[in-house]
C-alpha cells in the first residue's frame, strides 16, 4: 500500500519529487514508528494530547495546535528559508558560496557531526519514557509529550540529511539511530549524558534546562555551517528547542516557588515532611546536571573542533557577531587547565579552543536562569542561594577528568571525595525521597504538592484546560 508522504510528512524539501529519498523513507518510517512504540512514552498510545505541530516554516504554519494521538503525530522535515547568496562565514573557505551538496573532502567529518547531534534526539525520548506515569499535572504531561514529539521531529531532521546527502552510509547511520538506546549496555547512546536515567520530574526539569540548553548551543554552532542544508535544518530546530528550555526553566522556578511558599508558611527549612522539595536537594540535582553537561562540549583543547572550524563545518555561537577575522590566524584564547594540583588558565591557539568558548557561552546563559531562580527565593525572604558548581566539579571529560573537587572548586583527595560527595550530589536517599513525591495528578487544573501552578496556560488556554484526554 503506497503512502502519500507529502500528506503524512509535512515538508518543504520537495519530498514528493525525490523518488530515491521516498524509497529510503518508506523503509525507515515503519522502523521509526516501531521504535516509538517500543521506546517512546509508555502507556500513551491512546491519549489525545494538545500538541503543536509544524506544517510549514511561515508564521501561520509553524505552530498548529490541536488534540492529537501521538502515534498519529505528523513528524515533518523542515529547513529554514534559504538566504540568497549565503557564503561560508568562517574557516579557510570564508567568503565562498555556501555548499548545497556535501564537499567530498569533508564527507566523513560532516557525517560524524550530524550523527552525533542526531543521536541525542531519540536518546532523550528514551530517557524520559516513564515520566508520563507520574505527571504533576495535565499541563506538565502535555509539555512532556510536546518535548518528546519534537525530539522525534529533530531525529527526522537529522535522518533526512543523512538519507538525502550521504547515500548508503547515511542510510546505515539512520538505521543505527534506532538501534542504539539510552543506557543500553551493549549499544548505548554516543554521549554519556544521554545514557543517564531521567526517572523523576525534578530530573526532567533539570534535563530540559541544562541538556536542552547544551542542544541550543550545539545547534547554533552547526547553524553557522558552510553546508547550507545543515545550517537551515538547525536554524529551524532552534525555534523548537526554545520551548524545551522554557519547560525546564519554568519547571524549576515553580518547584522553587512552591518550596519557598511552604518554608514561609511553616517558618521552617525542614519542608520535606510537607511533601515539597527542599532547596539543598534542588542544588544537588543542579550540581549533577550542570556538571555532566559541561562534559558534552568536549575537550578544552580540541584538534577535532579546530578542524571543524577550519573546514567551515561548525562555527562558534553567533559567529557573524564576533569581531575578528573568522579564521583565527594567530589568535589565542585562555582555557582552564589542571597543573601541579591547581586550576590555572593557559593561552592556546584560539582555533583549538572552540569547545571551551562555546562552553563559556553556555555557562553565562545558564547563570541567567539561576539568577531568576534566586530572585524568587529572595522575594520570599528565604536566605539561600542556588549556584552553578565550579567547572572542575564532577567532570569526566577534559582537563578535570578524574579530579576530585567541591562545588566551590577546592581540590580534595579521592578518599575525602568518596566520603563527602553525598553533600553535593543526589544520594540514593535523595532519589528515594523524590520518587516518593512522584504521584500522578491528572485532574485538570490541579498540581502536585511539590510544584506551583504555572502563570498561564498553553496557547491562550486556561490552566485547567484538558491538555491530555484519556478517553
Amino acid at each position: 500500500m503506497s503512502i502519500d508522504y507529502n500528506e503524512t510528512i509535512p515538508n518543504n524539501v520537495n519530498l514528493a519529487d525525490d523518488r530515491r529519498l521516498l524509497r529510503a523513507l518508506e523503509r525507515w518510517q515503519p522502523a521509526y514508528l516501531k521504535w516509538w512504540e517500543d521506546m517512546g512514552p509508555v502507556e500513551s498510545t491512546d491519549l489525545s494530547v494538545y500538541l503543536r505541530t509544524a506544517i510549514s516554516v511561515d508564521k501561520n504554519g509553524w505552530a498548529n495546535y490541536g488534540h492529537v494521538k501521538m502515534p498519529e503525530y505528523r513528524w515533518g522535515i523542515f529547513l529554514a528559508p534559504p538566504e540568497e547568496g549565503r557564503k561560508v562565514g568562517f574557516g579557510v573557505h570564508k567568503g565562498e558560496d555556501a555548499w548545497q551538496s556535501v564537499p567530498g573532502e569533508y564527507r566523513s567529518e560532516l557525517r560524524r557531526l550530524i550523527v552525533t547531534q542526531g543521536d541525542t534526539e531519540p536518546a532523550s525520548v528514551e530517557q524520559q519514557r516513564q515520566l508520563g506515569k507520574t505527571c504533576p499535572s495535565l499541563y506538565d504531561l502535555r509539555n512532556l509529550f510536546q518535548v518528546n514529539v519534537e525530539e522525534g521531529r529533530h531525529l527526522w531532521a537529522m535522518v533526512y540529511l543523512l538519507q538525502a546527502y550521504f547515500g548508503r552510509d547515511g542510510r546505515e547511520e539512520a538505521d543505527m539511530m534506532l538501534e542504539r538506546h539510552a543506557g543500553d549496555v551493549d549499544k548505548p547512546r554516543i554521549l554519556q549524558a544521554f545514557n543517564e536515567q531521567t526517572n523523576d520530574w525534578l530530573s526532567f526539569f533539570m534535563f530540559t534546562y541544562f541538556q536542552d540548553r547544551d542542544g541550543k548551543y550545539q545547534l547554533a554552532s552547526l547553524a553557522e555551517s558552510g553546508f547550507d542544508p545543515l545550517s537551515r535544518t538547525c536554524r529551524f530546530m532552534l525555534t523548537e528547542e526554545a520551548h524545551h528550555m522554557f519547560v525546564g526553566e519554568t519547571g524549576i522556578a515553580r518547584v522553587v516557588q512552591r518550596t519557598c511558599e511552604t518554608m514561609r508558611e511553616h517558618d521552617t527549612d525542614d519542608v520535606r515532611r510537607f511533601g515539597v522539595i527542599d532547596l539543598p536537594t534542588v542544588q544537588k540535582f543542579m550540581n549533577f546536571h550542570y556538571s555532566i553537561c559541561l562534559d558534552l562540549f568536549g575537550q578544552e583543547r580540541s584538534t577535532n573542533a579546530a578542524n571543524y572550524f577550519s573546514m567551515g563545518l561548525k562555527g562558534r555561537f553567533q559567529e557573524s557577531r564576533i569581531d575578528d577575522d573568522h579564521q583565527l590566524d594567530g589568535a589565542v584564547y585562555k582555557v582552564p587547565s589542571f597543573e601541579d594540583g591547581r586550576v590555572v588558565s593557559v593561552e592556546v591557539p584560539a582555533i583549538t579552543a572552540s569547545n571551551e568558548r562555546l562552553r563559556a557561552d553556555y555557562t553565562k546563559d545558564s547563570q541567567r536562569g539561576v539568577d531568576r531562580f534566586n530572585k524568587i527565593i529572595r522575594e520570599y525572604g528565604v536566605e539561600f542561594e542556588l549556584t552553578l558548581p565550579h567547572e572542575v566539579f564532577n567532570r569526566s571529560i577534559g582537563a578535570f577528568a578524574g579530579v576530585e573537587a567541591t562545588p566551590d572548586g577546592a581540590i580534595m583527595e579521592s578518599a575525602e571525595w568518596e566520603k563527602r560527595k553525598g553533600e553535593w550530589l543526589p544520594t540514593d536517599a535523595d532519589h528515594e525521597f523524590i520518587q516518593s513525591l512522584m504521584i500522578p495528578v491528572t485532574e485538570p487544573g490541579k498540581m502536585a504538592s511539590w510544584i506551583a501552578a504555572p502563570r498561564r496556560g498553553i496557547h491562550g488556554q486556561p490552566i485547567d484546560y484538558d491538555y491530555v484526554r484519556f478517553h
